[in-house]
């Protein structure tokens, strides 16, 4: 036996044209500026690829090394582009830093980098595209201090990993 009802459900109500006024019709601001640092020529290649397409606030640097103690003024590093650029600068603005290496070259600089942004207070993620024993010492440095640490061989991930943060 079926029974009518006249009160509509929450999802039927939100269809209304009544509760239209209450929906948000501006694109949301996207939440993060990320930086995203490749830590190895192959990931810089990579880096450059995912950076040809548009985002809204997102970065993307290459760590070519760390002189001396690993110190904010240490890193030698470049934009996509080749131009030289300030750590401290580049993390003042800052939400989230995603390191990206595909093997062991730039373990280096994950592990000075993470302990930056650590001391910083900013989130940070490893993304590893090697396969099973390439980027080890990578995997490694980038533990202690990346939150997300995604080991994968699909270089794509690092466009949807930036989609899911909205950079």
């Amino acid at each position: 036996m079926a029974v009518e009802t006249s009160l509509l459900s929450s999802c039927a109500r939100a269809a209304t044209a009544a509760e239209a006024r209450f929906r948000i019709d501006r694109p949301i601001r996207p939440a993060r500026a990320a930086r995203i640092i490749a830590l190895d020529e192959r990931a810089a290649g990579i880096a450059r690829r995912a950076a040809a397409v548009e985002w809204a606030s997102a970065q993307f640097l290459v760590c070519e090394g760390v002189a001396g103690g690993g110190a904010i003024g240490d890193f030698l590093l470049r934009g996509i582009e080749g131009e030289p650029v300030v750590l401290e600068q580049t993390l003042a603005g800052a939400d989230v830093v995603v390191m990206l290496a595909t093997d062991d070259r730039g373990a280096g600089c994950a592990y000075a980098l993470g302990k930056a942004c650590w001391e910083r207070g900013i989130m940070t993620a490893g993304l590893v595209l090697s396969d099973e024993s390439g980027a080890d010492q990578a995997v490694a440095a980038l533990r202690p201090h990346a939150r997300v640490l995604l080991p994968t061989a699909d270089e794509t991930d690092l466009t949807e990993l930036l989609a899911a943060l909205r950079a």
